[in-house]
């Protein structure tokens, strides 16, 4: 007899983050020594009849508030007919971003895993069993920690000491933002280490201008990086916008992060608007949403890189061909990442979670792998939602 889910919850928490504070203007995270910020995230778990419940914790409030409005109707349904469901849930957010399929996908992939006693990847199909990492940065600071040239390149030789392959440059923001010394750090980063790691520049859509991206690829062209991310004001939507850069840049554009939906997804490929295309089981419409992206890379005879680390893209990696590098993000020479101190049993993704080579392990337990401490996700509560 198939398995039913009973109830969902939903668990919003929160974790403090030291020396960390907002970039002039509020929008995103720097250094700011003496400074700290709180964080909230939320944890899903989805409850089944025969006793085994799916778990993810991450999801933003926008995805949550998505949640919301879906969860009632997985309640009473078959936790394992996941492509009947999100074919449904796709219909159903259709006005909306879909951001709030990804951690229910996602619990629903932990569920069959622990179901059938197998990590997801073994499910998917395991291609491979352990993935080489490339350190990605905070974006910079002026705070004594990643607030020059000087500063990236010392940073990166650091991470390439360490065994890391590649390094990726998150640039200034707000107030903070000088194109030349964008152009200055490229130049600074590759004549340091460009010999030796793979480079990869984000400026997570700062620079104001079509010129100003023009520029700063130019100086990515001259290092020969491994690819140039997000680059302007268009927020990296723009299939025409891109397409127009890729005529003038010999660098590699990686594009889609910001694209919600398998189909302009596909079309940003068909229109040969990208090089390198992004997927993410959490933006994406989870494990479900972020694997068809995968097929249609592939299709395409594309890579699909996958954006941020955790769990789910661990299994997800593990599964796919077409695909380089696991995202340590976001790393920094004074602070740790942000990632919620959540897991039991040695996972995490810091700075130090690669082995002497460069790579990261893959959960091999059932389901994600990992163990939630809801022990401490419930201590630092600070909002629930059940549904049944």
């Amino acid at each position: 007899m198939a398995p039913t889910i009973t109830r969902i919850e939903s668990t919003e928490f929160g974790y403090e983050l030291e020396d960390r504070g907002p970039y002039p203007g509020g929008f995103g995270m720097a250094y700011h020594p003496g400074e700290t910020t709180t964080r909230h995230l939320f944890g899903v778990r989805v409850h089944t009849d025969d006793g085994v419940t799916g778990e993810y914790v991450g999801g933003n409030s926008p995805g949550m508030a998505e949640l919301n409005m879906i969860a009632d109707y997985l309640v009473g349904r078959d936790p394992l007919r996941r492509e009947r469901h999100w074919s449904e849930l796709k219909r159903a957010l259709r006005k909306y971003d879909r951001m709030g399929i990804g951690p229910v996908d996602i619990a629903l992939w932990d569920f069959a895993g622990k179901y059938y006693d197998a990590p997801i990847h073994e499910l998917l199909g395991t291609y491979r069993d352990r993935l080489p990492a490339y350190a990605s940065t905070y974006g910079g600071d002026r705070n004594g920690g990643l607030d020059s040239p000087e500063a990236y390149a010392d940073f990166a030789e650091d991470c390439l000491d360490m065994g890391y392959r590649g390094f990726k440059i998150h640039v200034w923001g707000g107030e903070w933002r000088d194109t030349e010394e964008v152009v200055d750090v490229i130049h600074a980063v590759g004549e340091r280490v460009g010999d030796e790691m793979d480079l990869m520049l984000d400026p997570a859509c700062q620079l104001e201008t079509f010129a100003d991206a023009l520029t700063v690829g130019r100086a990515c062209d001259e290092q020969e990086f491994f690819w140039y991310e997000d680059p302007y004001r268009d927020a990296g939507i723009s299939q025409h916008a891109h397409r127009k850069l890729r005529q003038q840049l010999t660098t590699p554009i990686l594009q889609t992060e910001h694209v919600r939906g398998l189909e302009p997804f596909t079309d940003f490929a068909a229109t040969e608007s990208t090089d390198f295309l992004r997927a993410d089981p959490e933006y994406d419409a989870g494990i479900t949403g972020a694997l068809k992206r995968a097929k249609v890379a592939e299709g395409f005879g594309l890579d699909v890189e996958f954006h941020a680390p955790g769990p789910a893209q661990r299994q997800c990696i593990a599964a796919i061909r077409n695909t380089n590098y696991y995202e340590m993000a976001l790393v920094h020479p004074e602070v740790p990442n942000t990632t919620p101190p959540v897991y039991t049993g040695g996972y995490d993704d810091q700075l130090e979670s690669i082995d002497d080579e460069g790579y990261v392990s893959i959960p091999d337990g059932p389901g994600l792998g990992v163990t939630y401490d809801w022990d401490y996700i419930e201590d630092n509560e600070t909002g629930r939602r059940t549904y049944e």
